[in-house]
């Protein structure tokens, strides 16, 4: 639909059966963070929280809560900027199909950015920083964020428009040391658009001016986190998408200002000028921790007249971020296999954080004379993958070859594993990268951005029977307090909490002694763990312990394991030390209290009535 603001699409949400009001007054400390995971939770609908405690604006969360409800937002336009999204992927059809794409320059012509009359609903009114809904999700959160912006910045180099940046790039609006209605603290990661623009103006010793949008069309926060194509602009892409041009104008400040946005806050950034930034309850289930981000300095507070608050709620996956990434995908397709040759198919797991943990299949071509297949062309497609953008934060790759099972899906995630467990040859396809970067928000690694990685790579014939059950004759002794199978082949090690991080060499060489003269073929993964039972309970808790609370060159051990030439390997099962560690980030957790009143909600003549 071509919605020409956030209020229309709530209107037509609502008519449509697709939102709920919540009339109720609820606190933003922690209280409407709890309402909307609980809705998602229940693939409930959007919701608009009309009485907001301490703030005059209404806000809403859970747009994106589910797929279908994505697709029904953008009904008009999906099928179109899938089109358009292919076209610049790859050019040359339409030299090929001249007819069929003979619509898509005029899609993308008619949705050039419009510059708008200084007479634009957003300059209704200005407010303070303290006057927005002060919302706080988790309780060791450093202070209420924004959570669902599109942070605008252009380049020094080439001002305007056609060469900004749009992205979504989480805000503290409060906390910590921050000035409050003065500063707030931007948290992003340099090699993001946004970085590059900011690196640019440090060098001229410039401030790197930063409008950050909030509420708009919903295809504008879309349009802040795709991963676009080389020439397409965000500010494009979100006319196309919302089959409304992007109107914008400039302040007197020089600032860009989106002039459908609900809310813009503009501000200045001046080279090296940084404060602590954090806690954040964030999307891998932990807190990202207090770290110094770029300060920016707030110049102005527009907002329009009818102006609606627009946030999110991440967390351990699945949340809305995850149909965010849905969403993406319908629109992407296979966008990303077809810039990496011989790559068919990726995944970044959701359920392990999505950075983590990347499954993939390639094509394994490489000298078909031989008679044993092997990796090999995988392995260049895996370097290839763990270079490539977003996919580079990538801590564990596995990639298998297509040829082995063409019907391999790299989104069901048991399946997947079962097929790289029933051929992985631990002595060979193991592939470490040590002291590289990780993603900023994983805390499994050395440091700061700093650990490791593993491309498990996996070619050829079947080489075992996954147990699915332990045999009568397996035990291992104490200290290890309990064990339970995940899946085939997987084996989930409770070790008590009192054992010592430093004593888990004590622990392997235990398991390794007990189980010396067994045949351990059909089990090929061990996992030590804080909670057994927990961890095996479903395939979705087992990827969230295993990937990220383990960091590959720190964490991973093997019975009989050996060196050769630079290569590491093992001849029995691999053994990842999966166990919470004093370096980690806290797990997030729900304050039973507040869930109470949730509860309340839920009752008999509460708005949630049905819904939770």
């Amino acid at each position: 639909m071509g919605y020409s603001s956030l209020q229309a699409c709530i209107t037509d949400l609502e008519k449509n059966g697709h939102l709920i009001r919540i009339k109720e007054q609820v606190d933003p400390y922690l209280q409407m963070a709890a309402i909307h995971l609980r809705v998602f939770e229940n693939e409930g609908p959007a919701i608009l929280f009309e009485n907001v405690k301490g703030s005059k604006f209404p806000a809403v969360s859970n747009l994106f809560g589910t797929l279908d409800r994505s697709k029904f937002i953008f009904r008009d336009t999906l099928e179109k900027i899938k089109v358009l999204v292919d076209i610049k992927n790859d050019p040359i059809k339409a030299i090929k199909n001249p007819f069929k794409y003979a619509g898509v320059g005029l899609t993308a012509l008619s949705a050039l950015p419009m510059k708008s009359g200084m007479g634009a609903p957003i300059k209704f009114g200005k407010c303070s920083i303290s006057e927005i809904p002060q919302i706080v999700n988790w309780p060791m959160d450093g202070g209420p964020f924004v959570t669902m912006p599109q942070v605008y910045t252009e380049d020094t180099d080439q001002p305007g428009i056609m060469n900004a940046n749009l992205g979504m790039y989480r805000i503290q609006l409060a906390g910590n040391e921050y000035i409050q209605n003065q500063e707030i603290g931007l948290h992003y990661q340099i090699h993001r658009g946004i970085g590059v623009h900011q690196t640019k103006a440090n060098a001229k010793g410039q401030p790197l001016k930063v409008s950050i949008f909030v509420g708009g069309p919903p295809a504008h926060p879309v349009a802040a986190v795709m991963p676009l194509p080389e020439g397409l602009s965000e500010m494009t892409f979100a006319g196309a998408l919302g089959k409304r041009r992007f109107r914008y104008f400039y302040d007197a400040e020089g600032f860009c200002i989106s002039a459908d946005a609900d809310f813009v806050i503009t501000g200045t950034v001046m080279p090296h000028e940084n404060k602590p930034e954090g806690p954040f309850g964030d999307h891998l289930g932990y807190y990202s921790l207090v770290h110094p981000f770029p300060l920016m300095k707030v110049h102005n507070v527009y907002h329009r007249k009818d102006a609606v608050w627009s946030f999110t709620v991440v967390g351990r996956p699945p949340q809305e971020d995850t149909s965010f990434g849905a969403l993406i995908h319908e629109i992407t397709g296979s966008a990303i296999p077809k810039e990496i040759p011989g790559l068919h198919a990726v995944n970044a797991v959701d359920a392990a954080g999505v950075h983590p943990l990347l499954f993939a299949i390639g094509s394994e071509r490489y000298t078909p004379y031989l008679k044993e297949r092997k990796p090999q062309e995988i392995v260049t497609i895996a370097n290839h993958i763990l270079g490539k953008g977003q996919l580079s934060l990538a801590k564990y790759l596995f990639i298998a070859a297509q040829e082995d099972d063409p019907k391999l899906n790299v989104n069901d995630v048991g399946g997947f594993l079962k097929h790289i467990l029933q051929r992985i040859d631990l002595t060979r396809d193991l592939h470490f990268h040590t002291n590289t970067t990780i993603d900023t928000l994983d805390y499994s690694g050395s440091g700061l951005n700093s650990g490791s990685k593993l491309a498990v790579t996996v070619a050829g014939e079947t080489k075992r029977e996954l147990w699915t059950e332990l045999p009568d004759w397996f035990n291992l002794p104490r200290p290890v307090s309990g064990y339970k199978m995940a899946m085939p082949g997987v084996l989930m090690v409770e070790v008590p909490k009192h054992i010592n991080h430093k004593d888990i060499d004590n622990i392997i060489s235990i398991i390794e002694y007990h189980l010396q003269d067994e045949d351990l073929s059909g089990l090929p993964l061990i996992v030590l763990c804080d909670d057994a039972p927990f961890a095996a309970q479903t395939i979705n808790n087992f990827v969230w312990v295993t990937f990220t609370r383990s960091n590959p060159s720190h964490d991973i051990y093997g019975v009989g394991s050996f060196t050769e030439h630079k290569h590491w390997g093992c001849k029995g099962p691999l053994i990842i030390d999966a166990r919470i560690k004093p370096h980690h980030a806290p797990v997030l957790e729900r304050v039973p209290e507040v869930e109470k009143t949730v509860d309340k909600l839920g009752e008999k003549g509460g708005s949630l009535f049905g819904v939770i």
